[in-house]
């Protein structure tokens, strides 16, 4: 119809009004209408609500509601209702549609299935206006649990798409906790991580209700995630934040309950819609029904998180490899950082997780021995690794080359992880000999002290004789008592003095191989008169020891 024609309608039905009492609901309804056309929504409704006395009494609006079928299954009024509120939609008036909804509730007190689909309208519309917290009321309201948790769930999709996370973590749905968990957590596992942020919403859910533990195992598998699917400079930042809030988290715990379930080495966590039976590939998965957990508790996520920022200093410092760094292992890991001149990091990494320094010491020595020997390498590129490790004090009294620094750099790992054995002098001097470079004398001196033995053995592997026998040479001197201070002996040798030793078959071997060289036959000699003097002082302090007793 025309807006004439409504026009006409409605001048029509307002004569009729005051003399024919006939068909008042359905002059009613149709004025209703007439107010529809010219945009007076409220008079509209007002109408609509007056014809909804006369329903079961007049032909019209009998047949308006529907069939006898329909009428039989549900009251009339209530047909009526549903037949306003699809026009009402129709033409787009949400607000008139949530108040005659309202009214039709009251209605339906009995009617369970019609309370349900009328509180979906109402949630819907409100929804759609913005209207959050009336959405969440009718939401509580509605008695059918499967429209409420469609419901919620669109809740919650439309809030989180809105940017409302605000309103949607302070709601108390209360018996609905669960769900809530439930859907937030199928959406997070099932989209794309670095554009949406439900890991983010259901952390602060659980925060919000002081759920600790919780909130920590949604954050480590967020970071768990990013770490295998997000393997950039920018999701290896996103990782470390990810570790850190679970590590606070947990540290809020009692320590009995600081703990988090993650799926063992191998697995992953499912998604929604994924086989029970097969793994991503579709073949099928022999060990689907039992799945193997392991527990993690804050020692191991302090690892993790250690692990994870290393990854992430790589990738700051050499952003090609945030790729490789992602997916590393703590070994390979260490491996990585010493190649790119991280050796603080590396050290950390090793301490963390129990490893070896080997690989660190073997590292540095080899990038000192290319700077001291290949000068032809890109300073800017050699001064930024080492400027990414601290030494503890700076020389500011002359100019310092690269090479000096990362000597010095070498210098300071041995005297802070010295150890008793001194091995990592003995991993640095072996790598030296191996590559044909001398080594410095501070570093023999240090050595000398801890173990002179095996300095020996390292100068025969690499038929270092000369070297060799001036070694054996001052260690027999020191056991006479000249510079005894310099290999760690506490007193000489004397009669009242603590037995001392020497390394006889390496000795043994190093005089074999001097007098198989002609060239070293001076060297030789010396030695062999050397030992004579120590054994002769031997046979002496043994008898006054004899005689003493």
């Amino acid at each position: 119809m025309s807006n004439c024609q409504y026009a006409q309608l409605q001048e029509y039905v307002r004569l009729v009004g005051p003399w024919c009492q006939v068909n008042v609901g359905s002059y009613r309804f149709v004025l209703g209408h007439c107010y529809l056309a010219s945009g007076e929504g409220q008079k509209a409704l007002q109408c609509f609500q007056e014809a909804a006395a006369e329903v079961d009494k007049e032909e019209f609006l009998m047949k308006l509601t529907g069939t006898d079928e329909e009428a039989a299954a549900t009251a009339p009024r209530l047909l009526y209702y549903n037949k306003v509120l699809r026009l009402l939609e129709d033409i787009g008036l949400p607000e008139l549609v949530i108040n005659l909804a309202t009214l039709a509730i009251s209605e339906a007190a009995n009617d369970e299935r019609s309370q349900a689909a009328l509180w979906t309208r109402i949630f819907k519309h409100h929804l759609d206006l913005g209207h959050n917290s009336q959405a969440y009321e009718a939401l509580t309201q509605n008695p059918d649990s499967s429209r409420q948790l469609d419901c919620l769930r669109q809740l919650v999709v439309v809030l989180c798409e809105r940017a409302q996370l605000r309103d949607l973590v302070q709601f108390s749905f209360v018996n609905l906790h669960d769900e809530v968990v439930s859907i937030i957590e199928s959406r997070a596992r099932a989209v794309d991580l670095m554009t949406h942020n439900y890991y983010e919403l259901l952390y602060a859910f659980h925060i919000n209700r002081h759920n600790y533990r919780k909130a920590g195992t949604v954050m480590f598998e967020y970071g768990m995630r990013l770490g295998r699917e997000v393997r950039t400079l920018r999701g290896l930042q996103k990782q470390v934040n990810c570790y850190l809030a679970a590590l606070n988290c947990l540290r809020l715990v009692h320590p009995d309950y600081a703990w988090i379930v993650q799926p063992s080495s191998g697995a992953a966590y499912e998604r929604p819609g994924t086989s029970p039976k097969r793994n991503y590939d579709g073949e099928f998965a022999a060990n689907a029904v039992s799945q193997q957990i392991d527990i993690l508790e804050l020692k191991d996520l302090e690892k993790e998180c250690v692990l994870a920022r290393s990854r992430l200093t790589l990738a700051q410092q050499d952003p090609p490899s945030a790729a490789i760094a992602g997916g590393a292992s703590s070994q390979e890991m260490v491996a990585l950082l010493v190649q790119t001149g991280l050796f603080d990091t590396a050290l950390t990494l090793c301490q963390t997780f129990n490893l070896s320094l080997t690989p660190v010491f073997e590292g540095l020595t080899f990038k000192c021995i290319k700077l001291q020997y290949k000068g032809d390498q890109d300073q800017t590129e050699v001064w930024n690794w080492l400027a990414a490790n601290q030494l503890p004090t700076v020389i500011t009294t002359k100019e310092t080359s690269a090479t000096d620094e990362a000597w010095r750099l070498l210098a300071h790992y041995l005297e802070k992880f010295s150890s008793q054995n001194g091995q990592y002098h003995r991993c640095v001097i072996n790598k030296l000999l191996s590559h044909g470079v001398p080594v410095p004398d501070w570093m023999l001196n240090a050595y000398k002290e801890v173990d002179a033995a095996a300095l020996l053995r390292l100068y025969l592997n690499y038929d270092q004789l000369e070297s060799a026998a001036e070694l054996v040479l001052e260690y027999v001197d020191a056991l006479l008592g000249k510079g005894h201070q310099y290999f760690g002996i506490e007193r000489p040798l004397s009669a009242t003095a603590s037995p001392v030793w020497l390394p006889y078959t390496s000795i043994d071997q190093l005089l074999r191989n001097l007098s198989e060289s002609q060239i070293n036959e001076k060297m030789y000699k010396n030695l062999k008169d050397k030992l004579a003097d120590y054994h002769r002082l031997v046979d002496q302090s043994s008898r006054n020891r004899l005689m003493a007793r």
